[in-house]
């Protein structure tokens, strides 16, 4: 009886350094980094879109789902563009309008400059030297992003435009020269409700998707 229960014990003392040796190897595979699937711009100013993936399947359930011209839109930007990536596309997209926004109300005419074209900028440091020569501050809290949704997409040649509705909790603040409060209060949010479009040229070595046109929705 003893000698088979020691017969038994080195079976599977045995059997427990095979499977140990299997799935150690597995495990060493297993544990490598995997690259993520987005990454933005070293300076964080601008949506990047994630770096190219060979033949990496898409996942169908981003690109679906949605009314038919904005799924199709979608889907002819995503062929044009190995590199998008819906998730990580409207990630940066809540980045970007939280910059863009507070730039706006430090009057950072640089950083808009960096994040929005050429017609969206003017209308910005249009606002800005207005408010300036009123000696106007804007002392502004984005309290919180509620959603951020496809509105709509489109490839129009190489150029790649997707609309993005922002619902979200602003307390707003206007104050004169002397710093005294002229309207609004930072003890009220306000819900706002933007649509904002964001363009890229597909065929761009740059990963940047700039503003390019605002409005309210």
């Amino acid at each position: 009886m003893v000698f088979e229960i020691v017969i038994l014990a080195m079976i599977a003392a045995f059997l427990g350094l095979r499977l140990y040796s299997v799935l150690g190897r597995r495990a060493e595979h297993e544990e490598e980094i995997v690259p993520g699937n987005f990454e933005r711009s070293d300076d964080a100013r601008r949506m990047a879109p994630p770096a190219p993936l060979a033949e990496a399947p898409r996942n169908e359930r981003q690109l679906s789902g949605f009314p038919p011209a904005v799924e199709r839109g979608l889907r002819e930007i995503a062929a044009a563009d190995r590199r998008f990536d819906l998730i990580g596309f409207l990630e940066g997209a809540r980045g970007a309008y939280q910059m863009v926004l507070e730039a706006f109300w430090r009057g950072d005419r640089e950083e808009l400059a960096e994040l929005c074209d050429r017609d969206v900028y003017d209308s910005f440091v249009a606002a800005i030297a207005e408010r300036e020569v009123a000696g106007h501050t804007l002392d502004n809290r984005l309290i919180r992003i509620e959603d951020s949704a496809v509105h709509s997409a489109v490839l129009d040649g190489n150029i790649a435009r997707i609309a993005v509705r922002f619902v979200a909790d602003i307390a707003a603040v206007t104050r004169d020269a002397d710093g005294n409060v002229v309207a609004g209060s930072l003890d009220d949010a306000v819900e706002s409700r933007d649509v904002w479009t964001f363009s890229r040229d597909v065929r761009s070595s740059s990963p940047a998707w700039l503003l390019v046109e605002t409005d309210q929705g």
